[in-house]
């Protein structure tokens, strides 16, 4: 169970209960205690979070008109806000960047997925290989450079760190953001420490950030204490947010150890990667809507499926743009994070596997529709054409039945949001 999960079933179990006395906010504290310990948040953290919570909802009565349980949940997120630290806001202004960290932290792919950051905001950015010990660094970060259109420069075979680096000062003359990827080891020894001191004297950095794994958990905070000792960190990455219960532990180690959290990393595309904001994080772990990051996604994904936005606001709902909309869902990761920022982050796991697949089943058989029959779902109650439908997408008639069924529901939903003034007036606000 991750730390969101843990947090929403202490919640829900509070919301069940017929009165918040004494005896419910300690069994409640008890049920958090549980699952920020299940998220390895050190221990002395986790007892001071949960007296806190536990004085603040005893000590006042909820204002009039909020219910106990909505009181007691808007304690806990101011709570958990400052546990897990203030919100970054990146500044869009030239920079060097110095990205350190251990084996296995993502370093070199977050060093690309911080170019292309700010690279997509304006800022012209490029990427340095000063990872002279790892097997096909080179090769791997000018790979990932290349698909997010970043500028790579590396000299390949150099062990000397220093050397690439004062060969880089030509090449990259102009760029806006330089980001230098370094060496790692299995530990900070004194070797690795010899090696950042030189680059960093070399490189100029105007920002050092340690970059560690979301799995680490409260062990971020020793690795944070332990680098910024030798080099003096200004922040810290936290990557893998996305696949580890411990995310949260990660990051209020790193908050505890006095080293900032600038940036998380939320899944393996190259723009899987976000400032640091610890109101919507902690609104996520308790299952708060965010419209206003689904919007944006949404927006992305459109972008980057290369679709007219006017495709996605047609008048009529066709299967032809019905296939548009899907082609942009799949540029949105996975349905997981989708329905969390819609305030539903508890969707079963094999429920959602089974929406992707499905999902992807359909735009394959759409792919096998003629123009006619996109543009004319009423052609399709023909049966030849659903067994010719079938035929050419490698599916049965019964998936092309099911698409078509699925279709028709949507169609419905779509014609009743159209026709809601109201449904409009809710969501002009948001840009929609």
């Amino acid at each position: 169970m991750d730390l969101g999960e843990g947090l929403r079933q202490a919640i829900a179990k509070l919301s069940r209960a017929t009165i918040i006395d004494a005896k419910t906010v300690k069994e409640f504290t008890k049920e958090l205690q549980k699952s920020l310990l299940s998220a390895d948040v050190e221990v002395s953290l986790v007892f001071q979070i949960s007296k806190d919570i536990e004085a603040a909802a005893l000590k006042s009565r909820p204002p009039t008109g909020i219910t106990p349980k909505d009181y007691i949940t808007d304690i806990v997120y101011n709570k958990l806000v400052d546990l897990m630290g203030s919100t970054y806001i990146p500044e869009m202004k030239s920079k060097r960047i110095l990205l350190m960290g251990l084996y296995g932290s993502g370093k070199t792919t977050t060093a690309v997925k911080i170019a292309k950051y700010y690279q997509d905001r304006g800022m012209s950015a490029a990427v340095i290989c000063c990872d002279v010990t790892r097997p096909a660094a080179y090769e791997q970060l000018e790979t990932l450079a290349a698909q997010a259109s970043v500028t790579f420069f590396g000299i390949k075979g150099e062990k000397d760190p220093v050397k690439v680096l004062k060969a880089s000062i030509h090449p990259l003359k102009g760029k806006n953001v330089v980001i230098c990827d370094t060496s790692g080891r299995n530990a900070l020894d004194d070797d690795l420490i010899g090696e950042l001191k030189r680059v960093a004297n070399e490189f100029n950095a105007d920002e050092k950030v340690l970059v560690v794994g979301a799995d680490t958990g409260q062990t971020a905070g020793r690795q944070a204490r332990e680098f910024d000792s030798a080099v003096k960190i200004n922040g810290v990455v936290v990557t893998r947010m996305d696949g580890s219960g411990k995310g949260g532990g990660a990051i209020s180690a790193a908050n505890a150890a006095k080293a900032h959290v600038m940036f998380i990393g939320t899944g393996e595309k190259m723009g899987n990667i976000e400032p640091f904001d610890s109101q919507k994080f902690i609104g996520s772990l308790l299952g708060i809507p965010d419209i206003a990051s689904l919007l944006d996604k949404v927006n992305k994904a459109v972008a980057e499926a290369n679709i007219n936005p006017e495709d996605m606001q047609a008048e009529e709902l066709n299967f032809e743009t019905f296939y548009t909309q899907l082609k942009a869902m799949g540029h949105m990761g996975p349905l997981r994070n989708v329905f969390g920022m819609m305030g539903a982050p508890d969707i079963p796991k094999e429920m959602l596997d089974q929406g992707e697949d499905r999902l992807n089943k359909f735009k394959v058989i759409i792919s096998s529709m003629t123009q006619n029959e996109r543009k004319d779902e009423k052609l399709l109650h023909n049966p030849e054409r659903i067994k010719r439908i079938a035929a050419g997408s490698g599916t049965t008639e019964h998936d092309v039945h099911m698409l078509i069924s699925q279709f028709n529901k949507m169609k419905k939903l779509f014609n009743t949001f159209k026709n809601d003034r109201s449904f409009k007036k809710r969501f002009a606000k948001f840009g929609v």
